[in-house]
């Protein structure tokens, strides 16, 4: 289905009446929570909900790291809740800390707590979520949800939609026919994200286009994913650990939303890129990436964090087999930073200091 998005195959015009029947669903189930027909949880501090109206990656965790950063530096006490997704809902609600596992919890919340070191909880039930984060945290001053925006059993006073520029709406149909989980009208006098690429400019400087909000995602230093100090003497020699430089042949490995925009980042840099795209929080074997033989391996940040548990779990049982050496001692992780435009961190002070956060003195 998404090969099939991302060329607007003529086929899926055949799916149209089930995305008929998607729509109406989907408009008379949020008309059921705005006239309290559902019931809905209000949390007893301010919260943040960040997601999109389009199925795939749009940069939100990046996004949700850059502002608990600025939060932070702010001396404002913020936590964030998820659904945990690609983690064991048995095990949930649980709290997510720095040696949480993928498994249990989920790829992009691990991401988020070892990235920011921010309190966190997951649960599908966020009212759960929010309930066992406070119980632990209950000095917190503003919780931000990712990925809830649909999710309306949860009352929400900010709401920001990240929309992927690049990738766009598609055919703008609803799911299946498009990649849409809620109408273009969605966007309509809502906070919306612009994700856009780094080298876009602009001559528009009317006072609408320098009040847009907007973000852009920036390449960091490739980084080793295994400690070095783990690795065996042979595969050190074998990497002297330097990191691929610009124009080497890598094979770009990826289980992301949107894997194309890894590949083009890559690209980007002046590398010759192998790509190899997985499904969104896929999770990776040891023995899968063995095929990827010779060259350096890249992957994203998200990924990484799955594929160091299982090196963790390999290395707790016994000694990482040489095999296994020569494929870490090729391993590389390529961190992204959410860099936002003035407007945003300009909107959020707004915002939050409606809602008595005061965001200058925390």
């Amino acid at each position: 289905m998404t090969r099939a998005w991302q060329r607007q195959a003529a086929w899926l015009w055949l799916l149209l009446p089930v995305s008929w029947l998607y729509g109406l669903i989907t408009v008379l189930r949020r008309q059921a929570y705005k006239a309290g027909l559902f019931s809905s949880y209000r949390a007893p501090i301010a919260v943040m909900v960040i997601g999109n109206i389009t199925v795939g990656g749009s940069g939100k965790t990046p996004l949700i790291i850059a502002l608990v950063n600025h939060l932070q530096r702010q001396g404002i006490k913020v936590g964030v809740i998820s659904r945990g997704y690609g983690g064991d809902s048995s095990q949930m609600p649980a709290l997510v800390h720095a040696d949480s596992l993928p498994s249990i919890v989920g790829d992009e919340p691990c991401l988020i707590v070892n990235t920011t070191g921010a309190a966190m909880a997951v649960c599908p039930n966020r009212k759960q979520a929010i309930t066992t984060l406070l119980s632990a945290h209950p000095d917190l001053q503003l919780i931000i949800a990712d990925d809830g925006l649909q999710h309306y059993a949860l009352q929400r006073d900010i709401e920001w939609i990240v929309v992927d520029a690049a990738r766009g709406f598609g055919n703008q149909q609803l799911l299946p026919t498009g990649f849409l989980r809620e109408p273009m009208s969605r966007l309509q006098g809502a906070n919306v994200v612009y994700h856009e690429k780094s080298d876009r400019t602009t001559t528009d400087n009317n006072e609408e286009q320098s009040n847009r909000l907007t973000m852009h995602l920036q390449a960091d230093t490739l980084q080793l994913l295994w400690p070095a100090n783990d690795l065996s003497a042979a595969a050190k020699t074998a990497m002297s650990l330097m990191p691929p430089t610009p124009s080497s042949r890598v094979h770009a490995v990826s289980g992301i939303g949107y894997p194309q925009r890894f590949f083009d980042t890559l690209l980007s840099l002046g590398f010759d890129v192998v790509g190899h795209a997985y499904p969104d929080h896929y999770d990776f074997s040891l023995d899968e990436l063995l095929q990827y033989g010779e060259l350096p391996i890249v992957v994203t940040s998200k990924d990484a964090v799955k594929i160091r548990a299982l090196l963790l779990a390999a290395t707790r049982q016994q000694t990482l087999s040489e095999q296994y050496q020569e494929i870490v001692s090729r391993l590389w992780v390529l961190p992204v930073t959410a860099v936002l435009s003035d407007s945003c961190y300009d909107s959020l002070q707004q915002q939050l200091k409606a809602l008595n956060v005061d965001i200058t003195n925390g």
